[in-house]
């Protein structure tokens, strides 16, 4: 069942399109992420869903009731929407345990279980219930932020952009904290971010919003195994896209026959590698391969991305990257032999 249906949501502003005719829908329970770039339409579409814009065609239902369409206007206050703004935006002057009741009935603010038990559901201590904001840590507040969009028990949560201000190590660590929560919660929930791993490791689907369309929907493994364009491919993680020739079930291309995912006509293609599909061995190991020369290493410590120059003569432009464990990465200057693991994804190319 469908907790979220939205049918062909359309928005200008002036004489710019911003949302093109968007269809989603989000099953209860689920988290999805939407995905997409400065300039997408994600902000504009999380506000038509909040209503706080009206849009110019289309349909929102949430939880069984139209919210917006012709003829029907919901206010904000009445869809029953938990939101979790970008820096918390909790309330300096309240404490955790008031920021947490602001939501609810008048009636229902003195329901000190209620703050007990949403604490607990977001991995915080029952004693930071009387601490006040300013005392709390950056990913701490976000998820009393959480912990306050949940308290009325709502029908959706939107989540905008929630970790962006956060520093790299305490977002991992909060996001999977606040994935936890909803999903401990039961909550039907939309992330808006511009992250591509953020999007990938917490939506169950991850819908990608591209110049106001959404190009693809799909579940994480899949958009990025399987993404339906180029711009797509190099949007959603590092990707190399090398000319090929599709010849059967093969594409040959400068790295050799590869092994095609899908069947597609014979001829020319964009061959889509992604860096952890390639793998290094000693040239004193390996015949038939092709080779490279390692051109410098960008390490990490857990691996590391190694840049190489094709030996072959091919002239290849693009420049191929591995990701290998930190502990196994050559040295610029050393000759390695190249093998792809796994099948690939190609492109066709259509000449004019």
């Amino acid at each position: 069942m469908a907790d979220v249906e939205i049918r062909g949501l359309r928005k200008t502003f002036g004489n710019t399109p911003v949302l093109r005719g968007v269809d989603l829908s989000v099953s209860s329970g689920s988290l999805v992420a939407i995905l997409g770039p400065s300039g997408s339409g994600k902000t504009t579409l999380l506000r038509l869903l909040c209503g706080f814009e009206r849009g110019d065609a289309g349909t929102i239902q949430i939880n069984g009731q139209r919210v917006s369409g012709p003829g029907v206007y919901v206010p904000s206050e009445k869809r029953h929407i938990g939101y979790v703004p970008q820096e918390g935006a909790l309330f300096p002057h309240l404490s955790v345990a008031e920021n947490i009741v602001f939501g609810l009935p008048r009636q229902l603010r003195k329901a000190h279980h209620r703050v007990a038990e949403l604490l607990e559901l977001v991995g915080l201590p029952g004693d930071f219930a009387n601490r006040s904001p300013h005392s709390l840590s950056g990913g701490q507040q976000q998820r009393v932020a959480l912990a306050r969009a949940l308290a009325p028990a709502p029908a959706l949560v939107l989540l905008d952009e929630p970790f962006s201000s956060l520093d790299a190590a305490l977002r991992v660590e909060t996001r999977q904290a606040v994935a936890q929560a909803l999903s401990a919660a039961g909550a039907t929930a939309l992330l808006v971010t511009h992250d591509q791993s953020e999007a990938l490791s917490m939506g169950s689907e991850v819908a990608v919003l591209w110049k106001g369309e959404l190009v693809q929907v799909a579940s994480p493994e899949q958009l990025y195994r399987m993404p339906v364009s180029p711009e797509l491919a190099r949007f959603v993680g590092d990707a190399m896209l090398l000319p090929g020739i599709v010849d059967g079930a093969r594409v040959v291309c400068a790295l050799g026959p590869l092994r095609l995912m899908a069947a597609m006509p014979d001829g020319p293609v964009q061959v889509l590698l992604r860096p952890e599909q390639i793998r290094l061995s000693a040239v004193e190991w390996a015949t038939g391969k092709a080779r490279g020369r390692v051109l410098k290493v960008d390490y990490y410590g857990h691996d590391a991305c190694v840049h190489l120059g094709l030996s072959d003569g091919t002239g290849l432009s693009t420049t191929l990257i591995a990701r290998v464990p930190g502990h196994l990465c050559p040295r610029p200057g050393d000759e390695v032999a190249i093998s792809v693991e796994g099948e690939v994804l190609a492109y066709e190319v259509f000449r004019d």
